[in-house]
């Protein structure tokens, strides 16, 4: 591994030295899903220079694409792995020592191997929308952010309510003790998930309560706002705009947020975006809501953007497989603790 990152380095520098960028790599680190090198440039050298430069890069080291970006007063370099490590949910758990504050959620690693999590109940975050194409892994997050507040939080503090309209994505939490009625699998059963919703919204802040906290998780919001008409659209308007108050959070998953299914009025109550492999640097831009994230050249099947306040953090996402979530759901339903010994 040192010989071959040793390699991509000088690869790097040969690069720049062949347009006459004066630049060296000085250091990095190695996640699950890729490389990224720090670039070190005299002054006077623009970003875009450097930046221009990604395809010339990715030919040379024989990769796909590479991303680059400042951060830290250094020049990025991001280079996909030709064989990517797994990030399994449970043992990732055990590093948290099965604990976590509340109404937090696992999401995976970070740019620098350390658990991400991201606490709901925090004025910054409040509601996610987790954007990208058909094999970016948007569902499989979705399902791990929900499984691990279920993992975290027991179900007296934090209950969670399914809209799943094509019936595929969240079938597997059914089981969960956290749930609260069946998983809605139809635009109706959904729309009346959501009416039920902002009429227990109301009631919490008539009577200033803001507990247990309620989950709302949605696979393809897109479909369902098409299906269920103007009166889902307000419904999930007043969720995402009064819901914070009352302890109501609104996870949500789409392919691509565009103003013509998902209204302007709607993604701005989507404080923080989860974005995984979009088709351009345009649906880039209409998925995380800020130009320049560099999400086109993510590498799917978990490759993420966590995208807040301005800020963007690269990660690769936890997975939880088929047996994980069965054996999780089965302890939780039987009084287990939120942790389970030896898993993964």
């Amino acid at each position: 591994m040192r010989r071959r990152l040793e390699m991509q380095a000088d690869r790097i520098e040969a690069v720049l030295a062949s347009h006459k960028v004066q630049g060296r790599v000085w250091g990095g680190a190695v996640t699950p899903r890729f490389i990224r090198f720090q670039v070190m440039t005299s002054l006077d050298t623009r970003v875009n220079r450097v930046s221009g430069l990604s395809e010339e890069i990715a030919l040379s080291l024989g990769v796909p694409a590479t991303r680059i970006y400042r951060q830290n007063g250094a020049i990025q370099v991001e280079v996909p792995r030709s064989e990517p490590d797994v990030v399994r949910l449970l043992p990732l758990c055990r590093r948290l020592g099965g604990e976590a504050p509340p109404g937090a959620a696992l999401l995976g690693v970070d740019e620098e191997g350390m658990p991400l999590l991201v606490r709901l109940s925090s004025p910054d975050v409040v509601h996610i929308l987790v954007a990208g194409t058909t094999g970016s892994g948007k569902t499989a997050l979705a399902r791990t952010l929900l499984l691990s507040l279920a993992l975290f939080n027991r179900p007296a503090g934090l209950r969670l309510v399914l809209i799943d309209p094509k019936g595929r994505g969240f079938g597997p939490l059914a089981g969960l003790p956290h749930l609260l009625g069946r998983v809605a699998t139809s635009a109706a059963e959904g729309a009346l998930a959501l009416e039920w919703l902002v009429g227990e919204m109301e009631r919490r802040d008539r009577e200033e309560v803001s507990t247990p906290e309620l989950v709302v998780g949605i696979d393809e919001l897109a479909d369902l706002l098409v299906t269920g008409g103007k009166e889902v659209e307000r419904s999930l308007i007043r969720l995402a705009q009064r819901g914070r108050e009352a302890g109501v959070h609104l996870v949500a998953c789409t392919q691509k947020p565009s103003a013509a299914v998902v209204s302007g009025l709607l993604k701005a109550n989507f404080p923080v975006r989860l974005v995984g492999s979009v088709a351009s640097p345009e649906d880039a831009k209409v998925a995380s809501g800020i130009a320049g994230t560099g999400a086109e050249k993510l590498m799917g099947r978990g490759d993420f953007l966590l995208v807040a306040r301005g800020e963007v953090v690269r990660f690769q996402a936890a997975y939880a497989a088929q047996e994980d979530v069965e054996r999780v759901v089965a302890m939780l339903r039987g009084g287990g603790q939120a942790m389970i010994e030896g898993a993964g």
